[in-house]
């Protein structure tokens, strides 16, 4: 999700017989993975849609509310023909919007908008035909199937997703990718697949100008496999699937032309990563001008909409968290009581939207006048000059505190602030002011949003994580924030707060 975008361009070829002499396993190896992982998709996409249907017809059939297919012809086309229906349009609908391409599997949200997308679109059409010809008694079956069958349809592709994962941490059904550039744009693009390593992409080798074959690029641990004008033989010979151009500069327009024509059609794919940092993907749009392929990337901005959708979100989930969580918030608000003498909370103030100054609520997890010893301890252990202020082995923790920090239960009245509007669910962490007096330019656009309980530094790393990295996920946060966005953060912090690891503290 985060770093420098790699926009795929696939190249699409004339003809099938056009390829390169050897190297031909790795690819179609390749290929065949894709083919029976989207496979795999499709049966259990078809085993959870079944059972929903089956499902909900039955549950509907014992409340009385669907007719009895006996009764007469009518009654059994509604009853048996109408979920078949469902059933073949739901399954097709899926294929037709790509919800399986190799291209979207595995990471980010388009996979899930795509199904989302695919369901919609078959209840909008079944429910316009229900509506225009009077069939009333298909909308509970609607009403039921659709919006039960889509959650399951998430879970099931969030669990594929999970055993992916799993796959390509062993180094399998991933693109074995050739980068070919210069070495500055090589060593950029090798780093941000390497945070990205669920992403599928794994680097065999590099192309690079006036490289010496056999050593490593600069930086980086890619070997050099040959020059940009050899990318097709030295992707033959890695046995890569995929070439990716991380740098315009070495490789002409017409060249460029060349590689996509003399890949392996269908089982190599020529991908283009643009000089850009911190895009997501739904700001990207590709189109096509006089051959001229031309990457638009869209401003970063809030629509009053948008606006609207984040505020209501923060307002109605943390209101259901406060009532589902206060027998949580009642055990540990007496457990710090009676633990250790002090006020029950801690109100630290914090920089919040714009620079407005405000008190962000916690239950006190340190001793009385621990905001005194703070300096001493950031310059016993040389990071008093960095804004992001964590003492490791804090000593001023109580007992206590160091369970609630561990499983972050010290921040859930912080769930206050954000019906209060101070705060966000999900944002930037907020610091305090002599932090924010160390801000660049660029960190202080971690201001243009409100500070959230929990953000993507926070679930990718946490207190492991140095300020640049910080810096660098928040702002991605902040110019690409996204509804779906916002709660698949808040998915992967309810993770790492039941296991929380090494790298809470």
């Amino acid at each position: 999700m985060t770093g420098r975008s790699v926009t795929e361009v696939d190249v699409e070829r004339e003809g099938s017989d056009v390829g390169v002499d050897g190297g031909e396993g790795a690819p179609r190896m390749a290929e065949e993975w894709r083919r029976a992982y989207a496979r795999r998709l499709a049966v259990s996409d078809l085993a959870v849609l079944l059972w929903v249907v089956v499902g909900g017809q039955l549950v509907l059939s014992a409340g009385g509310v669907i007719p009895d297919p006996t009764e007469g012809a009518r009654e059994a086309i509604l009853s048996v023909g109408f979920p078949l229906f469902v059933l073949i349009t739901w399954q097709a609908a899926l294929a037709l919007a790509d919800t399986r391409s190799d291209r979207v599997v595995g990471q980010g949200s388009q996979e899930f908008e795509r199904v989302f997308d695919a369901t919609f679109m078959v209840f909008g059409t079944i429910a316009t035909v229900a509506f225009v010809f009077g069939v009333e008694a298909i909308r509970p079956f609607l009403f039921l199937t659709v919006p039960f069958g889509l959650l399951v349809l998430f879970v099931e592709r969030w669990l594929w997703r999970q055993w992916l994962r799993f796959k390509r941490e062993d180094g399998e059904y991933g693109a074995r990718v050739l980068l070919v550039g210069s070495p500055q744009s090589v060593e950029e693009i090798s780093t941000e697949l390497a945070r990205a390593r669920d992403a599928g992409y794994f680097i065999v080798g590099a192309c690079v100008p006036d490289g010496v074959v056999g050593q490593e690029v600069p930086g980086t641990d890619v070997p050099i496999v040959g020059d940009a004008e050899s990318s097709v033989a030295s992707a033959a010979a890695t046995g890569a699937d995929t070439v990716i151009i991380t740098s315009a500069d070495v490789l002409s327009p017409h060249r460029v032309q060349e590689i996509g024509w003399e890949l392996q059609p269908g089982s190599q794919h020529l991908v283009l990563a643009p000089s850009i940092v911190g895009i997501a993907g739904h700001r990207l749009h590709t189109r096509a001008v006089a051959g001229l392929p031309l990457v638009h990337v869209e401003t970063p901005q809030l629509s009053p909409a948008d606006r609207f959708t984040k505020r209501a979100f923060d307002v109605l989930v943390s209101g259901a968290l406060i009532v589902v969580a206060s027998p949580i918030l009642l055990a540990v608000a007496l457990a710090v009581k009676v633990t250790s003498p002090g006020p029950l909370l801690y109100r630290s103030q914090r920089i919040g939207l714009r620079g407005e100054p405000f008190a962000m609520l916690k239950f006190r997890s340190m001793r009385q006048g621990a905001d005194k010893e703070l300096k001493k301890l950031l310059e016993a252990q040389g990071t008093a000059e960095t804004p992001l202020f964590k003492v490791k082995d804090d000593p001023r923790i109580t007992p206590i505190g160091k369970v609630l920090r561990k499983y972050s239960l010290d921040e859930l009245p912080q769930l206050f602030n954000v019906l209060g509007g101070s705060m966000s669910l999900v944002g930037p962490r907020p610091q305090i002011e002599a932090e924010v007096a160390m801000y660049t330019d660029s960190a202080r656009r971690r201001l243009l949003t409100r500070p959230g309980v929990t953000g993507l530094w926070q679930v990718s790393g946490r207190s492991m994580l140095t300020w640049d990295d910080a810096v660098r996920l928040d702002l991605f946060y902040v110019e690409n924030w996204s509804l779906l966005g916002d709660v698949e953060i808040m998915l992967r912090t309810f993770k790492a707060v039941v296991v929380p690891g090494e790298t809470a503290h």
